[in-house]
């Protein structure tokens, strides 16, 4: 026991970069999900299936609105079109770094319930907006909220789970995030084509409610009393205002590059100057000054931890493009409707969960993850390789069925890359790191959907013929702006824009290759270290009213 407390004292100082006091250790006995009849087994069900709520809801937001993207923007008539989608993933991701901080100073539970309700104000600015301004604000207040109950649900699981038995949980949120992926675009897609896309925001409230019932009635866990001042003087001000300032700014110049100024514009240089610097500044205060980092200072120590990092990062990049843009294609080139590209998605979205639940448990069963994070990367490699066969004339079949291996390859890296992160930790619940871990993978996003856009974008305006792309209003995306109107087209027109947008596709799934080559090679810095059962049991669900004191963990 004085070796497992050695470790743990170890890690947190590793962590927070200052000695505190040590953590009470509970071994997998002790921290086991207990029976489903007990009391206690209500309670952890209870706990566990708010936040599988709360990542219902962030799920759905954001696979839902993919699909109804152009019909939304168009009855708005707005020009602004990647921001729909880019303002939410921006907002979700600059919010991120302070969730580690704020649940170790204030507690899980109301950090928890704050966000829920902003992301539901959020949901309904969106539902009730009369303009795109408007829209885009309620996207970012959505994403604030998002973001934070993402993240701390991700904290919420590793509280209750010991990290060798996590795996078949992280299978069943990925589940839940699958089966979002695979509802949301038809929900989206009906929605936009009965003129009630409303609906797709309005939608979140009732769910907002339950999650809200939910966390209130059976959330029961430590909340520190220390007064406000002395938590916010132990939140890293500094290092929050760098990293989130500086990843604003980097999304900022990628979302403006190429489409509303030119790449050697100085509204795209300066913000992407800016950003990459403060980025770097960022790291090099982490590991040096910082008493409380945001970003824990094990990523620089442990080769292992940082290619966890590195694969959610190229993870996250992948799989949004994969979701974001699959239905772009259903739509413009095979003439789908919203509803139709959403149940063409199912060739990823049904199979994801699947494989996800298989990786977790054969973590658990083999206590080894290095092979499953390799075969991951290599079937995703694969599937975007065969993703990019498609043409305009491809059958329904075909491009359905060659999703399959993509959705296997991202299924698996989906829950493989935590357990890396994680396992060199003396204990498996770091708040501070798996809050690093949900900003990594909700970084990749945004630059993910912005990346992609901006090779659409390049691409159509190189492939479109020029009598089309003069009947588009100025200013705007080309590729949601084009998307409602193809149909309509004469032709031999059609066919024309058609194919276009089957050659920008399919660069989209050409740089995906190399990103999914990069994820690949972060493998190799991957170390198999035995997964650890101990834990910090300050932060487990206790029964009746929860003890608080008056120290930190």
């Amino acid at each position: 026991m004085e070796d497992s407390k050695t470790r743990s004292e170890a890690s947190h100082e590793a962590a927070s970069g200052a000695p505190s006091k040590e953590p009470t250790l509970s071994g997998p006995d002790e921290m086991r999900p207990p029976p489903v009849g007990s009391k206690r087994g209500i309670q952890f069900w209870m706990v566990f299936i708010a936040g599988l709520t709360v990542d219902m809801l962030s799920a759905l937001d954001l696979s839902g609105v993919s699909t109804a993207l152009p019909t939304i923007v168009d009855d708005l008539h707005g020009t602004e079109f990647i921001w729909a989608g880019s303002a939410y993933a921006i907002a979700s991701t600059a919010v991120l770094p302070l969730i580690g901080g704020l649940v170790s100073m204030f507690g899980r539970k109301p950090i928890l319930l704050i966000f829920v309700l902003i992301f539901a104000l959020g949901s309904a600015l969106c539902g009730g907006a009369q303009s795109m301004n408007m829209l885009i604000g309620g996207r970012v207040v959505s994403g604030l909220g998002g973001g934070g109950c993402i993240a701390i649900t991700e904290i919420l699981y590793a509280d209750m789970v010991p990290l060798p038995e996590r795996g078949k949980f992280q299978g069943i949120t990925a589940l839940v995030w699958a089966l979002a992926c695979a509802i949301g675009p038809p929900i989206g897609g009906a929605l936009a084509n009965k003129g009630a896309w409303r609906w797709l925001f309005y939608l979140n409230l009732p769910l907002c409610g339950i999650a809200v019932f939910l966390i209130v009635v059976f959330l029961r866990v430590h909340t520190p009393r220390t007064s406000v001042k002395e938590k916010m003087a132990e939140m890293d001000w500094t290092g929050n205002v760098l990293i989130i300032g500086s990843t604003v700014a980097f999304l900022l110049a990628l979302t403006w590059g190429g489409v509303q100024f030119s790449w050697r514009s100085w509204h795209v240089l300066v913000p992407l100057v800016i950003g990459g610097v403060g980025i770097v500044v960022f790291m090099v205060v982490e590991a040096l000054w910082t008493r409380e980092p945001t970003m824990p200072k094990f990523c620089f120590s442990d080769r292992t931890t940082l290619s966890g990092y590195l694969g959610t990062f190229f993870h996250g990049i992948v799989s949004i493009c994969a979701i974001y843009y699959l239905p772009v294609y259903f739509q413009a080139t095979q003439g789908a409707s919203p509803v139709g590209s959403g149940v063409d998605l199912f060739g990823v979205a049904l199979v994801i969960p699947w494989f996800a639940i298989f990786t977790g448990l054969s973590v658990e069963l083999l206590r080894r993850y290095r092979p499953q994070n390799y075969a991951g990367w290599i079937l995703t490699i694969i599937g975007f390789g065969l993703l990019t066969l498609l043409d305009a004339s491809a059958p329904r079949a075909r491009y359905i069925g060659l999703q399959i291996p993509l959705g296997v390859g991202l299924g698996i890296v989906w829950i493989g890359t935590q357990f890396p992160i994680l396992a060199p930790l003396p204990y498996s619940n770091n708040a501070r790191a798996l809050a690093f871990f949900t900003f990594t993978r909700c970084i990749a996003q945004s630059i993910g959907i912005v990346i992609g856009g901006t090779i659409l974008q390049n691409t159509l305006l190189k492939k479109l013929p020029q009598a089309f792309l003069a009947t588009l209003p100025a200013g705007a995306q080309v590729a949601y702006a084009a998307v409602p109107r193809v149909a309509g087209l004469p032709e031999p027109l059609r066919g024309l824009v058609r194919a276009a947008f089957a050659d920008a596709t399919r660069v989209v799934w050409q740089v995906m290759i190399g990103v999914s080559g990069a994820g690949l090679l972060s493998c190799v810095l991957m170390r198999e270290v035995p997964l650890r059962t101990d834990m910090d049991e300050t932060w487990g669900l206790q029964e009746g009213r929860p003890v608080e004191d008056k120290e930190k963990a």
